[in-house]
């Protein structure tokens, strides 16, 4: 594959960690952000996540170890801006499809939340078993929203139809999704701190293969305020880490995604969060490998 970057790679990496065809890893930039209900800005938020990554400390603590070594090749984003949601989804699709049969780990980097359908579409036919691991301040379990079954508010009924799912840190819904919603898989985000073995309850409804997707404004707007719809009551950064750490341990992660950041000029901070999410996650999952 020949639309790779390489000035503005991931981590800032030279080409011997950077090259598509020695790489482990690929980062797939989708600048979309055409659905967004509340604040736009979130198309702008992978290159953020490029240009922050490069000031990243490449080693490790927890895990004691340089994931890129493995190998962190990124691809050119995909085009897409004033696309129909359900053209991003093929787009998505076939660029993710590509990557997956060259045995690559792909990150996807939104973006608004519906990228993730296409990603995890392809994911689906190379992964039996395949369950997806939602961490997200919204349920976006409409059928439909503002005309289109495909809307970020969408994404999660979407995902779906393609494999079980499992939700964390949700705190934001309309009445309308309840039906929607399988009850027992949903972890509210006020009830996190009082639920007993919260992560062996979540491994246990996951399956052998896991798809995690990250929708930024799962954080608390504390540490997270560049969201479109930044939501009271979040999650921090060690009680998720050491969620995803436990799955990690449990199970085979297949891939992953992290959306809905919409940058400030003003406050680099949030950039640099998703940046380390991204990196702390490879670490974990490639520890484990």
């Amino acid at each position: 594959m020949s639309n790779f970057l390489h000035s503005g790679a991931f981590g800032a990496l030279d080409k011997e960690f950077s090259s598509y065809d020695d790489a482990a890893i690929v980062i797939l930039p989708i600048p979309y952000d055409d659905t967004s209900s509340w604040q736009m800005g979130s198309d702008r938020g992978p290159l953020a996540v490029l240009e922050a990554s490069g000031y990243m400390e490449l080693y490790d603590i927890e895990t004691q170890s340089e994931v890129f070594r493995k190998g962190i090749a990124t691809l050119a984003p995909i085009e897409c801006s004033r696309t129909a949601p359900e053209v991003l989804l093929e787009l998505v699709y076939q660029r993710s499809k590509q990557v997956l049969t060259d045995r690559k780990f792909l990150v996807g980097i939104g973006g608004e939340h519906s990228i993730s359908t296409g990603i995890v579409k392809a994911m689906s036919e190379i992964y039996p078993n395949l369950s997806v691991l939602q961490f997200d301040a919204h349920s976006d379990l409409r059928n439909s929203y503002e005309g289109s079954a495909f809307n970020h508010a969408c994404v999660m009924a979407r995902v779906r139809e393609y494999c079980p799912i499992v939700q964390v840190g949700i705190r934001s819904m309309d009445s309308s999704e309840l039906a929607n919603m399988e009850r027992d898989r949903v972890f509210f985000a006020h009830e996190l701190d009082r639920i007993e073995n919260l992560t062996e309850r979540i491994s246990a409804l996951l399956t052998e293969n896991v798809y995690i997707t990250f929708d930024l404004d799962v954080f608390d707007p504390s540490i997270m305020p560049s969201t479109g719809t930044p939501e009271p009551g979040g999650m921090g950064w060690y009680q998720l880490l050491s969620i995803v750490e436990s799955i990690v341990a449990g199970h085979r992660i297949v891939g992953f995604d992290v959306n809905e950041l919409m940058p400030n000029p003003a406050d680099k901070g949030p950039d640099f969060l998703a940046a380390k999410l991204i990196y702390r996650t490879l670490s974990m999952i490639f520890k484990e490998k």
